[in-house]
């Protein structure tokens, strides 16, 4: 099993994290596993004053009173994050490209990475979306250059990473649309020059967003009206495993992959949404996903490396961290999505120690 770091039940040898019991850089750790301390130099930036923070993503601005949520780092058990070095980072990272692929949450990690990087820049006007679009939930694509970096920062938007498609002709009335899982996105082929590549897929593999809204799966001509959604996911996964196998250039191009983002809807059909003012003390269940699980089964499987950004754990905690009602929508609650500044840093923080790190590491 090729993997960078630290997946869950399994204990593997982190590099660029600082150990509690030695000097040394490289320490046995799982850095996706630990709590969340208090911290005054928290947030790393102001998101009212960075251009690619979604308004949607921005509480601040949206009404949100109380700031402690933005004053939360996570310390993972027996060794440490590094302190985030805008300047070196950006150094390491100049004529590189990044993408980002996947849902709104791709989407919102995306903002986060750039709104970070940006703090090391001295004259903003340098960072722009290269065709100059704005910020939209439902753009295809969007793509920012840092110039005085010769750095692009690019996301996808592919909610199921494979092909969406039209009902087949003679399909049942239920069927509007389909989900083909044997053919990956089409825009994939616009993915494969990049110097890191990072996916995420899940919150659209559910009935509310497949079968209530009359979207069904396909495999070839085949309609596969039985299949289960777990069943569809994995098949997804496999065929963006070999994708990657085939098209991505391992000398080159480092992957990851982002496992499911914890919600914290409550209620008994989890439709309600009641954002905390701290963080949970316990996970009560919410550091598990049936999708993650899926993700790290499959990319075990994997010849080329692919490193899982294994964040499920880590945030089963933050219940006080979500949008809430402080969106661009206040009418409608959101426990899926995170406030800017906040949670999505810290999956940024720990991506950019993995991405600056010389070599990946072989878990057997």
């Amino acid at each position: 099993m090729h993997i960078f770091s630290c997946l869950s039940n399994i204990s593997a040898s982190c590099s660029y994290l600082y150990s509690h019991e030695s000097d040394d850089l490289v320490a046995k750790c799982n850095v996706f596993y630990g709590k969340w301390i208090p911290d005054e130099s928290y947030p790393l930036y102001n998101a009212s004053q960075c251009p690619f923070a979604e308004r949607g993503f921005d509480c601040v601005v949206n009404g949100r009173r109380d700031r402690g949520y933005q004053k939360w780092r996570w310390q993972p058990k027996n060794c440490e994050i590094p302190r985030f070095n805008v300047q070196e980072i950006l150094g390491k990272l100049h004529g590189k490209r990044i993408v980002f692929v996947g849902d709104s949450l791709s989407r919102t990690q995306w903002e986060s990475m750039i709104c970070l990087l940006m703090q090391g820049v001295q004259d903003k006007r340098n960072v722009y979306e290269i065709n100059g679009n704005k910020i939209t939930k439902r753009i295809r694509f969007l793509g920012v250059y840092f110039s005085s970096y010769n750095l692009r920062i690019d996301f996808y938007r592919s909610v199921f990473l494979v092909q969406p498609g039209s009902a087949p002709r003679h399909a049942p009335k239920r069927v509007k649309s389909t989900v083909k899982l044997d053919k990956l996105d089409d825009m994939s082929k616009e993915w494969i020059e990049s110097d890191f590549l990072i996916f995420n897929s899940g919150h659209w593999w559910t009935p509310t967003k497949l079968f209530d809204m009359g979207r069904y799966f396909q495999a070839g001509r085949s309609l596969k009206l039985g299949m289960g959604i777990a069943s569809a996911f994995r098949t997804a996964l496999e065929t963006w495993v070999s994708w990657v196998e085939s098209s991505v250039n391992r000398n080159r191009t480092r992957v990851f992959f982002r496992t499911f983002e914890s919600s914290h809807w409550i209620g008994r059909n989890r439709n309600s949404c009641k954002v905390t003012r701290r963080p949970w003390l316990k996970t009560k269940g919410r550091d598990h996903s049936r999708i993650s699980d899926i993700i790290i089964d499959v990319v075990k499987k994997m010849t080329t490396p692919v490193t899982v950004l294994h964040v499920t754990p880590m945030g089963a905690f933050r219940s006080d961290a979500h949008v809430g009602t402080w969106s661009d929508k206040q009418s409608v609650a959101d426990c899926s999505h995170w406030c800017l500044p906040g949670v999505p840093d810290t999956w940024n923080e720990i991506l950019l120690s993995m991405m600056l790190s010389k070599d990946g590491v072989t878990v057997q």
